[in-house]
């Protein structure tokens, strides 16, 4: 198995497709790993060179004590893309990708070619925006037992074995509480609405209206703020579209790659 040995930490990864296809980098969100692009993959990777990893602390990607953590995800995947010989690639981020995606293109902005970001603001911050999550975040309280928030109750409902598909994956990551994984994104740190004003490539968000973790109105806030954006929303989907939706949000890509 791929592994990618840095000071602090191994990385795995996986590379699927034409080595000398467009690059196309997939970074999960906090309920995943690489396994969750499982409907993407074998897509996308018959013309294009897909990149997926495991985030440092998450699937088989181990850190030691007292690493950096979520501060290290940008290098983290700067370093991988290095590896694997990407100069430049389009990243797609879902939830917590998207805080190692923004950042690499904010920091990097000739490593990226397009952004997207699924059901994630990626550590925008404003008040405005703030508020607007916070409401999302109370409001999953209100979840039965057992029905995984970035899942969401339709998933839980109307596609149970997808759902048990989508709990066995998270259940490959060490068990966080809510506070720890806010800490792994404050860690990955956040970008004020000045700073994103400056990235000039184009830039697509996918939500779903039904996303509870990362509301929509979040990001459309954030996605007002960046030169070139545009925002799909996906009807009866919650926090992870790429998963409950999978044939439309391949469309939705395919579209946007072309």
């Amino acid at each position: 198995m791929p592994f990618l040995q840095l000071d602090d930490a191994r990385l795995y990864y996986e590379v699927h497709g034409p080595a000398d296809a467009p690059p196309l980098v997939f970074a999960h969100g906090a309920g995943g790993n690489h396994l969750s692009w499982w409907q993407q993959v074998p897509h996308f990777s018959k013309g294009h060179r897909c990149l997926t990893f495991d985030h440092r602390g998450f699937g088989q990607s181990v850190e030691t004590s007292g690493a950096r953590g979520g501060a290290a995800f940008t290098d983290d995947l700067l370093a991988l893309m290095d590896h694997v010989g990407m100069a430049c690639a389009t990243l797609v981020a879902q939830s917590m990708g998207g805080w190692t995606c923004l950042h690499l293109a904010r920091r990097y902005p000739e490593r990226v070619d397009r952004l997207v970001m699924c059901d994630t603001h990626g550590g925008v911050m404003s008040e405005e925006i703030g508020a607007a999550w916070m409401q999302g975040v109370n409001a999953m309280s209100a979840l039965p037992p057992g029905v995984h928030p970035a899942a969401g109750m339709r998933m839980a409902t109307e596609q149970p074995a997808l759902h048990f598909l989508y709990t066995q994956i998270n259940g490959l990551s060490a068990e966080r509480a809510p506070h720890e994984l806010m800490q792994i994104l404050a860690a990955a740190g956040t970008l004020s609405p000045e700073a994103v004003a400056g990235i000039t490539l184009p830039v697509l968000f996918i939500v779903g209206e039904e996303d509870m973790v990362i509301p929509p109105h979040v990001c459309e806030l954030a996605a007002a703020l960046f030169q070139s954006s545009k925002i799909v929303r996906v009807e009866h989907a919650g926090h992870s579209v790429y998963f409950e939706r999978a044939a439309e949000f391949n469309v939705i890509l395919d579209h946007f790659l072309r």
